[in-house]
């Protein structure tokens, strides 16, 4: 199964429509997405056309679609305009042995990890910053740390991008389709 992977769309019709093309192009079964889908917040400046009504006009279009996690600009308002669950905490996923644990990452990150066990995933958004980090010490890895970077603000200099999965291997890919990070799972 191919599952796209996208974070923090902060109400932008623009990037949404931008990221649902993307989604039918990939051919992806599934959009896991990790919350922060209509507001922007207070910290972040408006993204580009921020039009939380044509986001969910356009995500309802593909509600049998869309798996999704809170993030810490979801709020009960929110589920009842969404024809998808949008109040979940966290999403679990097995890769074969390994738990994929999906939250959006204001709760659960690498400061404050969820329950994993060793060589297990932890897939957050939040901070709007691509990344995949194995921790761990004297050279084994404890778990794997993966974060899509955001749809409509990213931050550090990174592209507005998504993540793809399939089979067992991550790829981050940015809206003129190039790949930019690649970890394939052993």
């Amino acid at each position: 199964m191919k599952i796209m992977i996208a974070s923090d769309i902060h109400g932008s019709a623009y990037y949404c429509q931008k990221l649902v093309e993307a989604y039918r192009e990939e051919g992806a079964e599934k959009l896991l997405l990790l919350g922060d889908i209509l507001y922007h917040g207070p910290r972040n400046d408006l993204p580009r056309d921020y039009d939380p009504k044509k986001v969910i006009a356009m995500l309802n279009s593909m509600s049998r679609e869309i798996l999704c996690v809170r993030g810490n600009c979801e709020a009960e308002v929110d589920q009842m305009v969404l024809n998808f669950p949008v109040l979940a905490d966290y999403f679990i996923l097995y890769l074969g042995r390994r738990m994929l644990y999906a939250t959006h990452g204001h709760q659960f990150n690498p400061d404050n990890l969820p329950p994993l066990n060793k060589g297990d995933i932890l897939l957050n958004g939040h901070t709007h910053v691509p990344k995949c980090v194995g921790y761990g010490e004297g050279g084994q890895i404890d778990y794997i740390y993966m974060n899509p970077g955001s749809v409509s603000i990213p931050k550090e200099n990174s592209p507005q991008s998504y993540m793809l999965l399939e089979g067992n291997r991550f790829t981050w890919r940015d809206f003129q389709g190039n790949d930019y990070m690649e970890y394939n799972l052993k």
